[in-house]
């Protein structure tokens, strides 16, 4: 069995594995693969198109389904704990999709759960079945995802999709463009991410003066949820809106829109019926993918070679996380960190540790 948390916890050749199943999971009748097998979706978010694609894979694929869209109807509304209800969660089915409002809780979720736990967006910190599906998108329509050129635009701050999507392209060396005001650019840490693994970046904050060269634009919306100020939210909230008239024939002829859905005003819809717009097959890419993790994560599919992680992980009490939204500061946990070239980061959120 295996956890899906993080991009970071699977190397290049996996991610090809994972898109090829995906591919053949694409093309082929739904086998009742995962008959018999029950999964437990757990949103303590919002969610439409990453709790119903998880939910259609699984039925096409045999499985049963339990679970909540919501944690208004669930005991946390008494004052039960996250580390408690996975407790519970686990002896009622073989594994477990979860998205929740905190940075690091699925990864301390594959802590104290003894069934696979797969990570459907973590607060700001990560999302990697839709970076699978991004993936799958661009490997789809190009043939292959090495060195191609990709902007993203938007809330690349709190952008759990771009975090897990940028980390994802580095093993491909893709140029990579961050567009957005200085409140919202991306974080330090992925910055770091991206300067270790030596690959080509630049911050901007008009995309018009790259938008000739890029191969995908992958847009994103302003998240009024994750601002902890409404007023720099306001400053921010209609600053990238692209239309036809700022897109069609100012781009490559093959350059693609990709967005993880859902949007607000940042893409008209008179781009939707356009060549360039790939954003409905991207959400519609979820089935064959997720229904790969699954598959993946239960063992009914094997990777040819495990990653053995290039990481070491260690525990210390006196290092603390400072992120305020890290789940080490709302559940008792192991307080674990690692290290790369002497930086510490959190084992959980990825934040740097200072």
């Amino acid at each position: 069995m295996r956890d899906f948390l993080s991009v970071n916890d699977f190397s290049k050749e996996e991610l090809l594995e994972i898109l090829e199943l995906a591919s053949e999971l694409d093309t082929c009748e739904n086998e009742k693969l995962l008959d018999e097998k029950i999964v437990s979706t757990l949103f303590f978010e919002p969610s439409t198109r990453t709790r119903l694609s998880f939910e259609s894979a699984a039925y096409r694929l045999g499985a049963k389904i339990l679970g909540f869209g919501s944690p208004d109807s669930t005991s946390l509304k008494k004052g039960e704990s996250l580390r408690d209800t996975i407790k519970m969660i686990e002896g009622y089915s073989d594994v477990m999709v979860m998205r929740h409002f905190i940075e690091g809780a699925a990864r301390f979720a594959s802590e104290i759960s003894s069934i696979p736990v797969i990570n459907a967006g973590d607060g700001a910190n990560e999302h990697p079945s839709q970076t699978l599906l991004d993936l799958y998108t661009i490997k789809k329509r190009f043939g292959d995802i090495a060195g191609k050129k990709i902007a993203f635009v938007g809330d690349l701050k709190y952008g759990r999709t771009v975090h897990s999507l940028s980390k994802a392209l580095a093993n491909f060396k893709c140029k990579l463009y961050f567009i957005a005001p200085d409140i919202i650019q991306i974080p330090d840490n992925i910055k770091e991410f991206l300067k270790r693994e030596s690959i080509d970046f630049s911050l901007h904050s008009d995309y018009s003066e790259i938008l000739e060269d890029i191969d995908v634009l992958y847009m994103t919306r302003i998240q009024r949820e994750r601002f902890e100020d409404s007023a720099e939210y306001e400053k921010v909230k209609r600053v990238y809106q692209i239309n036809q008239k700022e897109i069609v024939g100012k781009v490559k002829e093959n350059m693609i829109i990709l967005h993880p859905l859902p949007r607000v005003d940042e893409i008209d819809i008179d781009l939707d019926e356009t060549k360039h717009a790939l954003y409905f097959e991207q959400a519609k890419n979820g089935i064959p993918v997720r229904k790969a993790i699954y598959l993946l994560a239960l063992g009914v599919k094997q990777f040819k070679n495990e990653k053995i992680s290039k990481y070491l992980v260690s525990e210390n009490n006196k290092i603390f996380c400072k992120n305020t939204r890290c789940v080490t500061h709302f559940e008792k946990t192991k307080n674990k960190f690692y290290e790369i070239d002497g930086n510490k980061s959190c084992y959980y959120c990825g934040k740097e540790i200072e």
